[in-house]
């Protein structure tokens, strides 16, 4: 009986080496960019009470289509995280850390969502939340954040949409004065976005459908309908913005896909992905998120940036590529491989990344293994070196090489490779 062959579940995929290594040098960026900014990681679980997620929106396709449910022996009904602000935000309400609070995260959110380019059912994202403030300068320190995290791994193709919805109140009418148009060009919709009308005619401005294309752009903008607070929010973000030289463009029907945001709201989007899935990243602010998860009313603002998008748009424009192998030196041993671990080791020690072989084999086939392995320098201990305590340093670049003793192995290698005396 031919035993099954396991592959990956549909819309996930196993990370090897080099994308693994690259996938986790873009993480490890945003990291350091993060902290330096004075975001601290929160790292929450990865499935929570499905009530959490219930917040983002009833009307949304996250919710209503693309959650995995979880029912546990106890009948507790939890989902895998679909995203992480609302985790994030319950870890605030639970935990009530000092405001403002400042947080960065990274790791896997799960949908339950039909399979294509950059996206999967499982997929990853790095993101930010400020919780405690509703000053715009925290608006305009959240998208310069992700504005410069693309600079840095050398996207230029990148541009930023930004919209304003107002108020919760301001959100309220212009919602209004959508539904009265939809319905009253019902017939000329698409047979979605009539469904959708039902539920959220916000939502039917996120159609890319080309029939819904000319009742949508008919349709009022939310600038018609901001308060005098939300609009003079919305022009202290823009000014920050100018302020920084940070290109945007005004985005009047931009809503997002989730229903918690209100006032600033924006958009990442490459121009070298084709297509209209050319998003890497959004987010905005979500000032009742915190209430409706039983905290104090408290703002908060943040933003997702998808990492297999943005690894996509890297590719299209040539970009941040996979770091370069880790090991430097390579240790061949053919005499029996105590020496080999000995001198692994001590490199190890003294932060050198070093490699070597196992089972025994040849010269000639650790001698192949050590140029595959990216490695700079190979130490060669064979039979005479075992006799004079002595071993081979060479250069794997240009085939030079150097006899020196064997004490003498890690800092002739510090002295070449790091320039150390």
């Amino acid at each position: 009986m031919t035993e099954p062959t396991f592959r990956a579940p549909k819309g996930t995929r196993d990370l090897l080496p080099p994308t693994s290594t690259r996938f986790r040098a873009l993480v490890d960026l945003f990291a350091q960019m993060a902290e330096r900014a004075g975001f601290a990681q929160v790292v929450p679980p990865m499935f929570e009470d499905t009530r959490v997620f219930l917040r983002l929106g009833e009307a949304t396709d996250v919710v209503t289509k693309e959650m995995f449910v979880i029912e546990t022996k106890g009948g507790d009904h939890l989902a895998l995280r679909p995203e992480q602000t609302a985790s994030v935000v319950r870890a605030f309400v639970e935990h009530r850390p000092p405001v403002p609070w400042k947080a960065w995260y990274a790791g896997s959110n799960f949908r339950y969502e039909r399979p294509q380019a950059g996206r999967y059912r499982q997929f990853d994202q790095v993101g930010v939340e400020v919780l405690g403030t509703d000053d715009p300068a925290a608006d305009v320190e959240v998208l310069a954040l992700g504005w410069r995290f693309y600079e840095a791994i050398g996207l230029r193709r990148v541009s930023l949409l930004l919209n304003s919805l107002g108020a919760v109140e301001d959100r309220a009418r212009y919602t209004e004065a959508l539904r009265a148009h939809f319905e009253a060009h019902a017939s000329e919709l698409s047979e979605q976005s009539q469904a959708t009308l039902a539920k959220n005619p916000l939502r039917v401005l996120d159609s890319k459908r080309p029939e819904d294309e000319a009742v949508i752009t008919t349709a009022p903008v939310m600038a018609e309908f901001l308060s005098a607070d939300a609009a003079a929010h919305h022009e202290a973000v823009i000014a920050g913005l100018d302020s920084l030289a940070i290109p945007f463009t005004i985005s009047p029907r931009l809503v997002r896909g989730l229903d918690y945001y209100t006032r600033t709201t924006f958009e990442f989007a490459s121009e070298a992905l084709e297509g209209a899935q050319n998003a890497v990243g959004g987010g905005g602010r979500y000032d009742g998120l915190v209430e409706a998860l039983g905290g104090p009313p408290t703002p908060g603002i943040g933003f997702a940036l998808g990492v297999d998008r943005i690894l996509l748009a890297c590719d299209a424009e040539t970009v941040f590529a996979a770091p370069g192998p880790a090991v430097e030196v390579f240790v061949v041993d053919v005499v029996g491989g105590v020496a080999a671990t000995l001198l692994t080791d001590q490199l190890r020690r003294a932060g050198v990344g070093a490699e070597r072989a196992f089972d025994a084999r040849s010269m000639k086939s650790q001698m192949k293994r050590a140029g595959a392995s990216g490695a700079a320098m190979a130490v060669i201990i064979g039979e005479q070196e075992a006799a004079e305590e002595t071993a081979v340093l060479r250069d794997l670049r240009s085939s030079e090489q150097q006899t020196v003793p064997r004490a003498a192995v890690l800092p002739t290698v510090l002295h070449v490779l790091r320039g150390s005396p």
